[in-house]
């Protein structure tokens, strides 16, 4: 006899077929960190880490972008379970609204940093570097707040394979145009490290160009295909992708944000341990893509059956998820523990970086249970359309107990003797573990109240 029922088999097979080509090409763009951070670290431990402290700075703001802008996700798929075709397209506009707002703020952020790498007391020999690398990304921000409103799209319609294909093409852009400008090709000036921001913006708006493509041809989207003829702007209706969205972005920033406020923290500790630092976070970033790209699978389910009035769909797309998660959490600390010394090898060639990077690796290891839980009851909330108190968990777990449990044992004597960027991975454990409790309550809270 079977262990999973009939009904479950089912759900199983959607979520995965769901999620697994949103985590190819989760990978794809995670790659890109990946090829930056290898291809820097090659010219030197300076440039690996100014690219480090440029991504903490980015990274943040591009995945609250990608926050906000997941919000149209569920509003898209509540209409298509509903059979609401008519609704898609106007709705999808409004996403492209929002994004354009947001990448045109991004790229002022980003152009407005030198203040405040002097006030995180960044090393002064990497200030010219790190600005450089976020001028260069400033001009693609734009490309890749459209790209992010599309993928929130297609995923809306269950048509997730192009976000695959376009993200490893992407990929395939970022690698020889990385080249040109680290190294000084094709007539191009040597840029180092800063190369690395404007190959990165290529790579947006080339991403942005190709998924407006695909859409507009595919046959897939046929039902409710985004056209802007007629071009319409809905106030009432972006202002509730924003109102919708905002919490979510804060949520994935507020998470984020504690890896970049703690790679700025410990810029001024030497390239070293800033290079080792981003390593360990570049590789746990990949690993991290399976969760996450099974809580957007969840909330692409969640929100369709809302749209069909399921209860007992909405329940069993929920439980199915967490234990997906759960899983792919178990399996990933397991491998963390086993490659701690081996991942270190492919990034850099210096062994002080490489035995930072592994013991860090070690405690990254000990956080994937608890993040993969966290991160799938904010997925399967987000179908729910509940985005406001989940954000103040994460706002409680992140800045209200792991970075103060970070910085108490990281930088200071008050417990032990200061551990420096060991003691802020333990911060991380904490509140990560929190988050997964307090987020798992509301999700329960909210399964409970299904009619």
């Amino acid at each position: 006899m079977s262990i999973l029922s009939a009904s479950r088999r089912v759900e199983l097979s959607l979520q995965l077929k769901l999620a697994l080509p949103i985590l190819g090409g989760q990978l794809a763009q995670t790659a890109n960190g990946f090829v930056d951070t290898v291809m820097a670290g090659r010219v030197s431990a300076t440039d690996l880490a100014a690219v480090a402290v440029g991504a903490s700075v980015w990274v943040p703001l591009f995945l609250f972008m990608a926050g906000v802008l997941m919000s149209a996700t569920p509003i898209l798929s509540r209409q298509l379970g509903a059979a609401a075709y008519h609704r898609i397209s106007p709705l999808a506009q409004q996403a492209l609204w929002v994004a354009l707002g947001l990448g045109l703020c991004g790229a002022l952020v980003l152009r407005s940093m030198a203040p405040v790498l002097q006030w995180m007391d960044v090393d002064a020999a990497m200030q010219p570097m790190v600005l450089g690398y976020l001028e260069g990304l400033s001009w693609g921000i734009p490309g890749a707040a459209l790209f992010l409103a599309l993928r929130s799209y297609t995923e809306a319609m269950a048509h997730t394979r192009p976000v695959l294909w376009i993200s490893v093409i992407g990929l395939l852009i970022n690698i020889p145009t990385n080249y040109v400008l680290i190294y000084g090709k094709l007539g191009f000036e040597p840029m180092g490290g800063a190369g690395c921001g404007w190959a990165t913006a290529v790579v947006f708006w080339c991403m942005a160009l190709m998924m407006a493509l695909y859409i507009r041809f595919h046959r897939a989207y046929q039902r409710a295909r985004l056209t802007l003829t007629p071009l319409v702007f809905e106030p009432g209706q972006a202002g509730y992708m924003l109102r919708l969205g905002l919490p979510v972005g804060m949520t994935i920033f507020f998470e984020v944000s504690i890896f970049a406020v703690i790679a700025l923290l410990i810029s001024s500790l030497g390239p070293v341990i800033v290079a080792g630092h981003q390593i360990a976070l570049n590789f746990a970033s990949l690993v991290f893509m399976l969760p996450l790209s099974l809580a957007i699978a969840v909330t692409v389910r969640i929100s369709n059956e809302r749209g069909r009035g399921n209860g007992d769909a909405v329940r069993r797309a929920a439980s199915t998820s967490l234990w997906l998660t759960g899983g792919a959490g178990v399996t990933a600390g397991i491998a963390l523990w086993l490659l701690r010394e081996q991942v270190p090898l492919i990034y850099t060639s210096n062994p002080a970086v490489q035995q930072l990077a592994a013991s860090l690796l070690l405690y990254a290891a000990l956080y994937q249970v608890s993040d993969a839980f966290q991160v799938a009851a904010n997925g399967a909330l987000r179908g729910f359309e509940d985005t406001a108190v989940p954000m103040m968990y994460t706002l409680l777990s992140y800045w209200g107990i792991g970075l103060p449990v970070g910085f108490i044992l990281g930088r200071t004597d008050w417990v032990v003797p200061a551990m420096g960027p060991a003691g802020f991975w333990i911060g991380l454990l904490a509140g990560l573990t929190s988050a997964a409790v307090l987020l798992g309550l509301r999700l329960r809270w909210r399964l409970q109240r299904i009619g």
